[in-house]
């Protein structure tokens, strides 16, 4: 079995990327597919009895194929919530380009899908020669961008968005509406909408609706056959 893989990247931190990667668990799973997220990196861990651990990489564990072991996940685990690098600098280790790809590739032999969330946003580096923009882009996989929707979301997202299709492939993005309301919603949606170099999938609302999935199996096609 060898899985498709998405990779979802944000326009920031604490833009939406977790609730969108574990809705697309749902939808696929729902849709009859064996499909697991990836965690690669992730600091702001709590550390309990077995380890640290991270609310995103539970989060993605719980939605996704059962069987799989926190580790499998979450590879890098760090305690602070600073950038990835400095996390694990201050651990005395290097984020090894090898440990992800083994990490995800063990998923993707065993799986349809799977899903890797990045860390904050496309270029946050991952040590002094690695950062998520060179890992995504040698491994060729096609990226979905999450638009928090805020002041400063416009410039960001375009930012983003031709820094990502310069270097593989943009499937999309989604407007995840963040609280509070931003002022102007409806047109910042419309010029987006207007300027962007890749399709809107979905619009999020606020409400963290039980039920909300997303299937990229419906639209993703069009792109990765």
């Amino acid at each position: 079995m060898t899985a498709r893989t998405l990779f979802v990247t944000g326009t920031d931190t604490e833009v939406g990327k977790t609730r969108i990667s574990t809705a697309l668990l749902r939808g696929l799973r729902g849709a009859g597919q064996s499909a697991v997220g990836y965690k690669p990196v992730a600091s702001g861990c709590v550390a309990g009895a077995e380890g640290l651990r991270n609310e995103d990489a539970l989060a993605l564990q719980a939605a996704g194929t059962p069987g799989w072991g926190y580790d499998a996940i979450n590879p890098y685990a760090f305690g602070p919530a600073i950038a990835p690098h400095i996390a694990a600098a201050d651990a005395g280790t290097t984020v090894d380009r090898a440990v992800l790809d083994a990490g995800h590739d063990a998923l993707a032999a065993a799986s349809d899908w799977v899903v890797v969330e990045g860390a904050g946003g496309w270029y946050v580096p991952l040590s002094d020669t690695l950062d998520f923009a060179d890992w995504v882009a040698a491994r060729g996989w096609p990226v979905l961008l999450v638009v928090g929707m805020r002041l400063g979301c416009v410039n960001h997202a375009l930012l983003s968005a031709h820094a990502i299709a310069a270097r593989t492939g943009l499937v999309g993005w989604i407007a995840n509406t963040l609280p509070p309301e931003q002022p102007r919603l409806a047109a910042n949606l419309a010029c987006l909408e207007a300027r962007m170099p890749a399709p809107l999938v979905a619009r999020v609302g606020m409400d963290p609706a039980p039920d909300f999935t997303l299937n990229p199996a419906l639209w993703f096609a069009r792109t990765y056959p």
